[in-house]
């Protein structure tokens, strides 16, 4: 019997997910159905409970429900209780696992794809909101050298720093106070690009070598990626792998194989 997954938002239009979990399943030989669901800003718990009775296995859940997602679970991996936030679901009877591949999404495209390691590596991180918080953990479980976050509300930062503290050598701030220190890695996970804008990065942040990414992604290079070029970075790269992987993550979880995300980023990349 074909198993259902989907991907549910508000808005959906704009979604590549059932393109890419529909290569994944082919690739795999995995038999399943990948849908699209636009919810109601106030539907969400109703879609969700409409396609679990319709027999569906599995939903990746995308803006703006990855709180509502995350208080319908009741069982949260390790990942999605350090974001406070689910963007995966599996069903199992009465059972409603969630979880949170973004992070892991990132390492993976950064350490497999890019073949860049993360282990003893110098990284800066940019931002302190969702995005960032949800990648703070499988970032520092990679045990880099230093872990700095930088942000323009200096106590998101800090509120970061409190958290993950525990769990590795991570400090922040403002962008100031990162000025004299150069990374390895440097991670924009602010909207910035979106808006065509540049973090106000001091000069020198980009060591010999250093890769830059921003998790953003489109048919252009962002304006920090732009930026980052002319001012040190020996290579960039764009989120749609990060998009990718994390939705490999979600496919193994689901499935308990994980895909080869390569060729998926490179036919997405062709269209």
């Amino acid at each position: 019997m074909t198993d259902r997954y989907a991907v549910v938002g508000h808005p959906i239009a704009q979604t590549k997910s059932p393109r890419i979990h529909a290569a994944f399943a082919r690739q795999t030989g995995e038999d399943l159905v990948y849908d699209a669901i636009l919810a109601p800003l106030d539907g969400f718990g109703a879609a969700v409970a409409a396609f679990r009775a319709a027999g569906g296995r599995g939903l990746n859940v995308t803006v703006p429900f990855k709180l509502e997602a995350f208080a319908l679970a009741n069982e949260r991996s390790l990942r999605a209780q350090e974001a406070g936030a689910v963007n995966t679901l599996r069903f199992d009877g009465d059972r409603a696992l969630g979880d949170n591949t973004d992070g892991a999404g990132l390492v993976s495209d950064i350490t497999l794809r890019l073949r860049v390691p993360l282990a003893g590596k110098r990284v800066l991180l940019m931002g302190a909101g969702g995005a960032a918080r949800g990648v703070v953990g499988p970032l520092l479980r990679e045990r880099p050298a230093s872990l700095a976050i930088a942000n323009r509300t200096v106590e998101k930062a800090h509120e970061l720093v409190r958290r993950f503290g525990p769990q590795g050598p991570v400090h922040g701030g403002g962008y100031g106070e990162v000025a004299g220190e150069a990374f390895d890695v440097v991670i924009n996970a602010t909207s910035a690009s979106l808006e065509g804008a540049v973090p106000p990065l001091p000069d020198g942040v980009f060591a010999p070598g250093a890769l830059a990414y921003d998790l953003v992604y489109g048919d252009r290079p962002t304006s920090f990626l732009v930026s980052a070029r002319a001012t040190g970075a020996a290579s960039v790269a764009d989120g749609l792998g990060m998009l990718v992987a994390q939705a490999a993550e979600s496919f193994l979880l689901w499935r308990g194989v994980r895909p080869d995300t390569a060729p998926v980023i490179e036919a997405l990349r062709a269209r």
